[in-house]
């Protein structure tokens, strides 16, 4: 169990998954929002996991970003409900999907925003290494490069869709799109700090910082249902 310094704790579930096909994860976080809609005195949700090769777009996304066919694809495109241009999830890269009632916490999507990078901000700073934010764009950058990429929505205060962060990634995969819509700032991993790091490592670091960011107490569950990757 991970314990935040701060008073008055929220439990948080962590969810430690392995590697779920997108639209699984995608239909377990609609079904956790749904019910946490109906019944707000649930207790909040991480949900730790990676994905097999996909893309996804944000509901606003220009598909210009795209440097494929989206109609002639061999990959694994979807266009969801989150904020932000077009990502790239792949093994390797550690996709974190908070549930929470912000009505615990503050009614404000840039706060919540600034808390996710702040949770990267200090688990890179485990590593010595210094992330850093860049004004007006979201996520989290190393020395440039951006490592960290932010997707968020909210309804009724509370959310999902989260943050996924390049530990050690195929990087490939992000030569076919322009990450996030932006073109002048290219996309790093820790795996280029850190050799050998693993996302099993990261893991127990996000959620920590996690818990300390949100002042929440972590416990480590196990979903029902057929929720459970492989």
């Amino acid at each position: 169990m991970i314990h935040s310094n701060k008073p008055h704790q929220n439990r948080c579930l962590l969810y430690n998954q392995g590697l779920m096909p997108y639209l699984d994860a995608h239909a377990w976080q609609r079904s956790l929002l749904t019910q946490r809609i109906h019944d707000p005195s649930l207790d909040d949700v991480l949900i730790l996991l990676e994905h097999p090769p996909v893309y996804t777009l944000g509901q606003g996304a220009n598909s210009d970003f795209l440097k494929f066919d989206i109609d002639k694809s061999q990959y694994n495109v979807h266009r969801v409900e989150r904020g932000g241009e077009v990502t790239y999830h792949c093994p390797g890269q550690l996709v974190g999907y908070p549930i929470l009632n912000l009505q615990r916490y503050r009614q404000d999507l840039h706060w919540y925003l600034r808390q996710l990078e702040e949770v990267i901000i200090r688990v890179l700073a485990v590593y010595g290494l210094q992330g850093e934010r860049i004004p007006a764009f979201t996520g989290v950058w190393l020395q440039g490069r951006k490592v960290a990429a932010i997707g968020i929505k909210v309804s009724r205060w509370i959310t999902m869709h989260g943050f996924a962060l390049n530990v050690c990634p195929d990087m490939t995969g992000f030569e076919r799109i322009v990450p996030c819509g932006i073109s002048d700032k290219p996309v790093g991993s820790l795996a280029e700090w850190i050799p050998n790091i693993t996302c099993q490592e990261v893991r127990f670091h996000v959620a920590e910082c996690f818990a300390e960011v949100f002042g929440v107490e972590i416990v480590e569950s196990q979903p029902e249902g057929f929720f459970r990757s492989e």
